[in-house]
């Protein structure tokens, strides 16, 4: 095969105008731009007139709404991106909505950005500790934010070893000052204190429950 004759001029999808409206295709859109630099007012419109019975034969299923040819001249004209001198029979030009010319646009999370191994919740945590009145309860309560940081340290990055004035330094830093921990403090005593809380009530419950089937299991036997 001779190389030399192919047309190496080869348009690809990427390359072509991005489709305004899919479901009508490409020629569609093509005629509509076409349509535009029609110069005179009558030949406009009759084009127009055109392209719009085109569009109804590619739509079919538009044909059951009661206002088919009023959404075909809005596609029409939002074809046209609105620039087009062309009347639709109903006599009403559409114009753009501002959701068409200026897409809602949606913000990137970026809270905790600079923290992000302690977790999303921790900023929320600080954040209800900071509002609390001054006293034993916020002191004991900022205490298990520093230890809950400490823990998700630890499970972020279990080869690092994380000392508690790492910990106190980015819980004031993140509370911006607000927030501090003496550091005569073990964060480590404080998650071991509240794993044997958990520890104990769980037990205690367990004793209760035991207790009050045996109780039921005897008063069952008296009948």
């Amino acid at each position: 095969m001779d190389t030399n004759n192919i047309d190496n001029n080869i348009e690809y999808t990427s390359q072509k105008e991005p489709l305004i409206i899919a479901e009508y295709g490409r020629n569609i859109q093509k005629l509509v731009q076409h349509c535009k630099g029609i110069e005179d007012k009558e030949e406009r419109q009759r084009f127009a007139d055109a392209i719009i019975k085109l569009m109804s034969l590619i739509v079919p299923q538009q044909h059951t709404k009661s206002d088919y040819q009023d959404k075909l001249w809005k596609h029409f004209f939002r074809l046209a991106e609105y620039e087009i001198d062309v009347m639709p029979p109903s006599g009403e030009i559409p114009v753009a909505t501002k959701v068409l010319i200026e897409p809602k646009k949606v913000d990137y999370p970026t809270r905790n950005r600079t923290h992000r191994h302690y977790g999303i919740q921790i900023k929320d945590l600080i954040k209800k500790a900071i509002e609390m009145e001054e006293g034993e309860k916020k002191t004991e309560f900022t205490k298990i934010i520093g230890s809950f940081m400490k823990m998700a340290y630890k499970n972020w990055n279990k080869e690092h070893y994380v000392s508690d004035e790492i910990i106190m330094e980015d819980l004031e830093a993140i509370s911006e000052g607000k927030l501090k921990i003496a550091s005569d403090v073990s964060l480590d005593g404080l998650m071991a204190n509240v794993k044997q809380r958990r520890h104990t009530g769980k037990s205690n419950n367990y004793k209760k429950k035991s207790k009050s089937k045996h109780k039921k299991k005897k008063n069952f036997r008296r009948y």
